[in-house]
């Protein structure tokens, strides 16, 4: 039981674009997204996450050709379905990329993608990805339609969204993680590998950790929050040892 950490910088970027927004590109601005990759890294996780949204409200271009060249695991670039995104993907080629829903309403992203209804225009984007060597993750709410979509998609890893079992509490939360439990056992007996993150902290990861096969766990707003008093490094380490095997 276990999972390996993926750790997500967006809010790193936050941090800079409070003061810097109109010159993110800059060498002289901080937080550095970048270093704080590199600190993740140090603390144990096995890939960076980033999400390089259309409105460029917290990761810029430069940050994502940045993370490509310095880190030294592996680079997960979140993204919507975008045209103009799909193409700065498959020039920065990262290990591997996650489609997500995104709305510029939105402060984060609120749920899962409907692959249900979005298939024929995902199927091109899963296809120009793989034909690349991307590796695509499709970020879902853990539902048997969604996880059909996304096996006919062909998807080799599903993320599924934990935004309602974070959100939740008591006999609700517990309904939550069953449903988390039975959509991961959907994916595996699929052959889809099985990721999963979106509201999880210190203290509620621990019965995710029960879904069977999982894979991998993409955290960031709790670590960068925990950053604050004890460093990056040190909050990828805690959180590390939360998810040991």
């Amino acid at each position: 039981m276990g999972a390996f950490l993926g750790v997500n910088i967006d809010h790193v970027a936050t941090v800079r674009q409070a003061r810097y927004a109109k010159n993110a590109s800059s060498i002289n601005v901080e937080p550095d997204p970048v270093e704080a990759a590199l600190a993740a890294e140090r603390g144990g996780a096995i890939g960076i996450t980033a999400h390089l949204r259309q409105d460029r409200r917290h990761v810029v271009d430069r940050d994502i050709f940045r993370l490509k060249e310095a880190i030294v695991t592996k680079l997960n670039l979140e993204m919507g379905n975008s045209p103009e995104i799909v193409a700065i993907a498959l020039k920065v080629l990262p290990a591997d990329v996650c489609l997500v829903p995104e709305s510029r309403e939105e402060v984060t992203t609120e749920g899962g993608l409907d692959c249900v209804t979005h298939r024929t225009t995902l199927e091109p984007t899963l296809k120009a990805m793989r034909d690349a060597g991307i590796r695509v993750s499709l970020f879902i709410d853990p539902e048997p339609d969604q996880i059909a979509a996304a096996v006919a998609l062909g998807a080799p890893v599903v993320e599924l969204h934990t935004g309602a079992y974070a959100e939740a509490s008591g006999a609700a939360r517990e309904a939550e993680l069953v449903r988390l439990i039975e959509a991961a056992r959907l994916a595996t007996d699929a052959g889809i590998q099985v990721n999963a993150g979106h509201g999880l902290n210190y203290t509620n990861v621990g019965p995710i950790l029960t879904l069977p096969q999982l894979v991998e766990l993409n955290i960031g707003h709790s670590i960068v929050a925990r950053a604050l008093f004890v460093g990056l490094e040190q909050a990828t380490r805690e959180m590390v040892e939360c998810l040991r095997f």
